[in-house]
């Protein structure tokens, strides 16, 4: 298949693209093409014109800064990757970067695109959820700020409107004391992850729990911050009695269906995997504790 015929735009900088967006209709933003440009040769997507960001510079870039980490939304997956400063202060997005897709496609892939595209599945949106990211959207009048658990409104469906780009994302970057994990399982390395967990866990000087953050996806149509699973977490010591008993948990949650796993299988991985990340996680921050 060949996509449908459309006006190619090579703009330069961030004004020119939102200028753009101002005066056309029916336009698609190019990223790092790796979903859109199979969407566009099977044609689910016809647009009339398509606006190419690679030339815009001031759209890529990592500003470390504390406990924030800003990024461009066309900062390639594989620069944040190998970024030694992210890897030091975030190492969670590091490890969470090695399972998206393969080194060709981390190569042209952006962090705004894949958000962008909100698969469920996606790591980098499973990532930003348990990050607290807060994600800057622009259009030529206006710029707002919305916080990762507002910016999906359906499945590959976000809150950013016509007119509109995103333009950089705001990660909360976790104390070096915070023990880290990320995991997923997939049918063969590379592919979307059927489901996906991470977590952050600070343990207190009697080694109780003092934090916790989990984020779960491939469950719905957006990733899940599981709040209350937190909260719960809070005081406790990090014992498998514990750690099962909030996966037994995570399983109750609702699933979807697909044609390659049902809800019931998805909620037994649920289970499995939030158990494994809950457990790593524990282990790496009494790790530092001790180290």
């Amino acid at each position: 298949m060949k996509p449908a015929p459309f006006i190619y735009h090579d703009p330069h900088s961030r004004s020119e693209v939102l200028d753009l967006l101002s005066t056309l209709e029916n336009t698609k933003l190019l990223a790092g093409g790796q979903s859109l440009m199979p969407m566009m040769n099977f044609r689910f997507l016809m647009p009339d014109h398509l606006i190419d960001l690679n030339g815009v510079k001031d759209l890529d870039f990592i500003h470390l800064s504390g406990n924030q980490l800003r990024l461009g939304a066309m900062t390639r997956q594989r620069r944040i990757e190998f970024s030694q400063e992210i890897a030091a202060q975030c190492p969670v997005l590091t490890r969470a970067l090695s399972f998206v897709g393969h080194r060709q496609t981390r190569n042209r892939g952006t962090l705004g695109g894949s958000l962008c595209h909100f698969d469920p599945s996606a790591e980098l949106v499973n990532i930003s959820s348990l990050l607290n990211a807060k994600l800057k959207i622009e259009s030529k009048s206006a710029a707002r700020e919305i916080a990762m658990d507002d910016f999906g409104q359906g499945y590959l469906t976000t809150q950013i409107q016509e007119g509109e780009i995103l333009s950089e994302v705001t990660l909360d970057v976790p104390s070096p004391k915070h023990g880290y994990a990320f995991d997923e399982f997939a049918r063969r390395h590379g592919d979307y992850a059927i489901v996906a967990c991470s977590a952050l866990i600070l343990l207190g000087s009697n080694g109780a729990i003092s934090e916790a953050a989990f984020s779960i996806s491939g469950m719905t149509h957006r990733p899940l911050r599981l709040r209350d699973l937190e909260a719960s977490l809070i005081g406790q010591m990090p014992s498998d009695t514990v750690l099962k008993a909030c996966a037994a948990k995570v399983s109750e949650l609702d699933a979807m269906e697909d044609s390659y796993v049902n809800a019931t299988y998805r909620k037994h991985l649920a289970k499995i995997m939030s158990y494994r990340v809950l457990k790593a996680a524990c282990l790496s921050a009494q790790e530092k504790i001790n180290g």
